[in-house]
């Protein structure tokens, strides 16, 4: 069974929790904070309950916020869930803001808590896994140029990749923007028998093409007014490396017969230039384009594309990718907060579901440029949505924000309990107010679990416990 360490002074919560708990988890007890730290580091359990009335200080909360800050040091992943009274919401809200998962006001209704712990332990578990499946990464990233991936898609990339690396034909990789293609491209050519040589990058498209043709074959003396030098051609600096066409689809029909030439005789003129000059560079080519469809169409040219995707490689858009979200965002967090020296430790359980949540248009690009962001803007070691600018950008608000509202009859004075046992009254009383937070709310999820003064992962369990929660 799964280890849960129970830190409160009181000794008849501790049994009422060994009580209704023992069942499910395995149950540690500790009184004081020298004994919890102990327990603590002797067994590591990944959740704990912890009352932040320990002793000397029963009344306040510094022993408590003490020990919450020694276990985070300890276990940065450990899942603290800070149980207090409803006059010390204050001290709640600061334990979360220095890392606890989550808080639950007494008394303690074992159902709801058992509902919490066991979510925890399921987030803990999720966390546990995807850092062993990061150190897999690293590794492959190592053999890849800092490509991380887990999920089918991507391992079939990497498997492709390890195959044409070290076969000299070109290669067309498809793919939205920002899905890394150009990231690909540098670890085919890492592998490659060309490593040793120069890898040289140029993006068709963000080059006027009365001068792409100069930069990629270079121009001789005189050649128009201005070119007072001979200058060589992106293709020339490849010689004996790899040359990569980003955006090759914006070419123009006169460059693609050009290339076309290049790529069939292995032979280049520079502009102004008559000399046919050998030039032995590698081509890999990339598009974000339906590049069948402008085939189709007649911008791109038939037989250049069988020139250019002897082998094709197609990049899945991050947002088909499944786990690798969380699995990239972890990576990034970490990057970026030794980058810049923030102690961030990991992300919230709302942050988490809007990054599954949200359509990713940009790609890799944008969760770490918006991971960049939150690491740079946030005040807490946990980086919630609002950190990664879901929440403040309506347009961006993932669905699972909101929440429809079932409405059904409130209170009045006509309610009647005649019949219900205590645990059902409670349960009705619970139904009812969370119908009224969120209609209040307009269904409104942040503005309704503010309203009932609790947190964002309790009122989601709230509403599933309730069957409120239709997303």
């Amino acid at each position: 069974m799964e280890k849960l360490l129970i830190v409160d002074d009181s000794s008849e919560i501790r049994k009422q929790l060994k009580w209704g708990l023992a069942k499910q988890f395995s149950i540690l007890l500790a009184e004081s904070i020298d004994e919890a730290l102990k327990l603590f580091e002797k067994h590591s359990p990944k959740v704990v309950t912890l009352d932040l009335g320990l002793p000397p200080d029963i009344d306040g909360a510094t022993e408590g916020l003490r020990c919450l800050e020694q276990m985070l040091q300890l276990q940065p992943n450990c899942k603290v869930i800070v149980l207090s009274g409803n006059e010390d919401h204050a001290n709640a809200l600061a334990a979360v803001d220095m890392g606890a998962y989550d808080y639950y006001h007494k008394p303690i209704d074992l159902d709801e808590l058992k509902v919490i712990l066991t979510r925890a332990f399921h987030v803990a578990n999720l966390e546990a896994e995807n850092q062993r499946l990061q150190l897999s990464s690293t590794e492959q990233s190592n053999a890849y140029s800092g490509i991380f991936g887990q999920c089918k898609q991507m391992q079939q990339v990497f498997a492709t990749i390890k195959k044409v690396a070290s076969i000299d034909v070109p290669i067309l990789i498809l793919g939205e923007s920002g899905t890394g293609k150009e990231v690909v491209a540098q670890a085919i050519h890492s592998r490659g028998i060309r490593k040793g040589a120069n890898f040289v990058a140029i993006n068709c498209g963000a080059i006027p093409e009365n001068l792409l043709e100069s930069e990629l074959f270079g121009h001789e003396k005189g050649a128009f007014t201005g070119a007072q030098n001979r200058v060589l051609g992106k293709v020339e600096y490849a010689e004996k490396g790899t040359l990569f066409l980003d955006e090759i689809g914006e070419m123009s029909p006169l460059l693609q017969v050009k290339l076309l030439r290049f790529l069939q005789e292995k032979v280049i003129q520079r502009v102004g230039g008559r000399e046919d000059l050998p030039v032995d560079t590698r081509i890999i080519a990339a598009t974000n384009i339906d590049i069948q469809e402008s085939i189709s169409s007649g911008k791109f040219r038939e037989d250049l594309y069988y020139r250019i995707g002897v082998i094709a490689i197609e990049l899945p858009p991050l947002r088909d990718r499944g786990d690798d979200i969380e699995l990239l965002a972890n990576v990034f967090l970490r990057r970026f907060g030794q980058e810049f020296g923030q102690k961030v430790r990991g992300f919230s359980a709302v942050a988490l579901r809007c990054l599954h949540q949200y359509e990713w248009p940009g790609n890799v690009r944008e969760l770490e440029n918006k991971i960049k962001r939150a690491v740079v803007m946030s005040e807490s070691p946990i980086i919630d949505a609002e950190d990664l600018g879901f929440v403040n950008e309506e347009k961006d608000l993932p669905e699972a924000e909101t929440c429809s509202v079932v409405k059904e009859p409130l209170f009045d004075s006509e309610y009647n309990f005649v019949g219900m046992s205590l645990k059902e009254a409670r349960r009705e009383v619970e139904h009812v107010l969370l119908q009224r937070a969120l209609e209040g709310a307009q269904g409104n999820i942040v503005k309704a679990a503010s309203e009932l003064k609790v947190s964002r992962p309790t009122f989601y369990d709230l509403l599933k416990k309730h069957g409120l929660h239709n997303n």
